[in-house]
């Protein structure tokens, strides 16, 4: 394979002094996507990927995969039940109401409002009587949510649109005749750089003008920050929440409606300046049950008394597992002896278990499919005997399992509607030490039937936010095992896998210890016989962006070939674009000379050297995304394109009009293509 002629990125002498560190950014002109220079270099990018990747691989085999479609869980509304479900030919899936007698009407079609595929559902919420349905749409991949609420009987629009209500909760009031919401501040009120950040809470009532909205919360407090909004079911109690940017931790308020205007309610603090994360749910037997972290770092659900929510007055009822993580619950009380379900992951899986609602004594399991992923658990809000859950393994499509409490039994509720062909595989869970000598976790998927011996290998991870990497179907994964390959996902620390202890063992200072796991889990492949150095590739998107970043400009002599997607790169930087000043939490900020010198001794753009024969690199980036701007990967590829002193290819697959969430599936089914084509080429799959 001979070097390929790269496109011409000229280098600027460019270097910023910051805490007496001299740091260099040659290619800074790439951060401005709209000049002609960068214009034409991405435009023979585009033409060099075209040209090196070659024929596209299992781009059929994915498309057939892929056909499974998906079901989502339930919420129900009286006799009104709510779901999301997308058929073997569907690009999105389609938001439903079924009715009492069980008859199905489509209420939002993505397809239907944009027959481009352009246009996503990025959130819904039914009122409390499921008579009104608000939901959000956006275009493009900009994930800058529209708000729009519906007459469900009907179909019809009777609000919106509303503007600047990315990630935005509803919290619908007893009646449907109000709703309190996040919104951003306009542009023309804050500065330029900052118009994605200055949320603030308010109270809109349906009909009325958005400028008759009344901001209830948010002012003054810290511009990166999110609110979360709820409402219990009888409409008494309003609870608030604020996280700094992504932080591990919330302060939290409630007021009590009946005693406070709406439109002035008087918020009492029941949680505020504790590194801890805590959710409240109003219970209809009056007590309040508390989600918390506090003390408690794998989590424990808490009981109180709603008038006195404060933590010195919380009781365990369910406490902290030493090995599981606590992720949610639901009462079910509609029988003799009301019973709490309660979702844990253990080791990355999914298991629920009953417990008496009074005592928290553990009373029995619910029968679960097998080991894999569970969804969140489902109860219907005027209470009963009956859940619905998601559940999802490597070889199992989407399905919703539903249980009923008076007969023990879990069934199956609905399934993905599309019948496909799944390949036979085995998955093993792996425990391999990392450099510090700690235990960590890997999922290792191969084909069934396979014979021992190095095999093309895909090694994925993320290991960051808190996020757990847990089972779940994925076609690109099948159709890489099926064709010979192994995949592993590790469980790196920075993710959620064992609780908010092992997320913090990932974060900030601590952040190399991700990429130590990662190192180690390459390094207990090859010494295992799974795969040798020469078959191994990596692949992380986002936040694994950074991570596969790490990997290859820390250890290029470990892996043959790497994809890397959506990634941040530049960390002494990242805090100007998308995004970013939101995620100063998890990493640091390089504006701060100790949490600047942890940015520098990693941040993969400052780590290119010239003269290394650097691994098979592909950057997949899309040109729309609003949370990690492209230019991280626009300027390491010009960096690794520059630096490498060997052969095998650095690419740019660079994709217009969707951004770093969701895409319909024929884009999806490309891109993972491209991938697992660009993978398989260099790792001898």
């Amino acid at each position: 394979m001979t070097r390929p002629p790269y496109p011409t990125a000229r280098r600027e002498d460019i270097v910023d002094l910051v805490h007496g560190t001299p740091v260099p950014d040659p290619y800074r002109w790439l951060e401005d996507p709209d000049s002609p220079e960068t214009k034409e270099w991405l435009l023979a990018q585009a033409g060099l990927f075209a040209e090196r990747n070659g024929p596209q691989r299992f781009k059929h085999r994915i498309t057939e995969l892929l056909r499974s479609g998906s079901v989502g869980t339930p919420a129900w509304r009286g006799d009104r039940c709510f779901f999301s479900r997308r058929t073997p030919d569907q690009e999105h899936a389609v938001y439903y109401v079924a009715d009492a007698g069980g008859a199905e009407r489509a209420l939002i079609d993505p397809m239907e409002i944009d027959p481009s595929g352009l246009t996503t559902l990025d959130a819904v919420q039914p009122d409390k009587e499921g008579r009104l349905l608000a939901y959000q749409i956006s275009v493009g991949g900009t994930e800058e949510s529209v708000l729009y609420v519906m007459d469900v009987a009907t179909g019809t629009r009777v609000e919106g649109p509303i503007d600047r209500c990315r990630y935005s909760p509803i919290a619908w009031l007893p009646g449907g005749e109000a709703f309190y919401y996040v919104r951003r501040l306009p542009s023309t009120e804050v500065p330029e750089n900052e118009s994605q950040f200055h949320r603030r809470v308010y109270l809109h009532r349906v009909g009325t003008s958005t400028e008759d909205d009344v901001m209830i919360f948010g002012q003054g407090l810290k511009m990166t920050n999110y609110y979360g909004v709820s409402v219990s079911r009888d409409g008494r109690w309003l609870q608030v929440s604020a996280h700094e940017g992504t932080a591990p931790r919330n302060d939290l308020w409630v007021a009590d409606l009946t005693a406070s205007p709406l439109d002035r309610p008087d918020l009492r603090v029941v949680q505020e300046g504790v590194d801890a994360q805590t959710g409240l749910v109003f219970g209809r037997d009056g007590r309040l049950y508390v989600h918390t972290d506090r003390d408690a770092p794998r989590g424990r659900v808490c009981v109180a008394d709603p008038a006195e929510p404060g933590h010195e007055h919380w009781r365990d009822l369910i406490p902290e597992d030493p090995e599981a993580v606590l992720s949610d619950f639901a009462i079910l009380d509609d029988l003799e002896r009301p019973v709490m379900l309660v979702g844990w992951t253990r080791h990355a899986i999914s298991e629920i278990t009953i417990h008496d609602l009074a005592t928290g004594e553990r009373v029995g399991e619910v029968p679960t499919p097998g080991l894999g992923s569970i969804g969140g658990i489902a109860e219907r809000p005027e209470g009963g005997h009956e859940a619905w859950f998601g559940y999802t393994d490597n070889t199992t499509p989407p399905t919703i399992q539903r249980y009923d409490a008076r007969t023990g039994e879990t069934t199956l509720w609905a399934a993905s509607p599309g019948a496909v062909d799944v390949p036979a595989v085995r998955t093993s869970q792996v425990v391999y030490r990392s450099k510090d000598g700690s235990d960590v976790r890997m999922l290792v998927i191969s084909p069934a039937d396979a014979a021992e011996g190095p095999r093309p290998t895909i090694l994925y991870g993320y290991g960051g936010f808190g996020l757990s990497m847990t089972p779940g179907y994925s076609a690109s994964i099948l159709a890489w095992v099926e064709a010979g390959g192994v995949y592993a996902i590790a469980n790196l620390r920075g993710g959620g896998e064992e609780g908010e202890e092992w997320h913090r063992a990932g974060m900030l200072a601590h952040k190399q210890n991700v990429f130590d796991d990662f190192h180690a889990a390459a390094e207990h492949l090859i010494a295992t016989g799974v795969t040798t150095p020469a078959q191994l590739g990596i692949s992380g998107g986002s936040n694994g962006g950074l991570l596969v970043g790490a990997a290859l400009t820390q250890r290029p002599d470990l892996y043959a070939a790497v994809v890397c997607s959506a990634p941040l790169l530049d960390m002494i930087r990242y805090e100007r674009f998308g995004l970013g000043a939101t995620w100063n939490v998890e990493y640091g900020s390089a504006d701060d000379p100790e949490q600047f010198a942890w940015l520098w001794a990693y941040s993969p753009y400052h780590h290119v050297k010239e003269g290394v024969d650097y691994p098979a690199t592909l950057f997949t980036v899309f040109q729309s995304d609003t949370r990690v701007h492209p230019l991280h990967a626009w300027k390491m590829c010009a960096a690794l394109q520059h630096a490498t002193s060997g052969d095998r290819p650095v690419l740019l697959r660079n994709e217009a009009e969707v951004g770093h969430g969701a895409r319909s599936v024929s884009r999806s089914a490309d891109l993972s293509a491209d991938t697992l084509t660009f993978l398989a080429r260099h790792t001898g799959l």
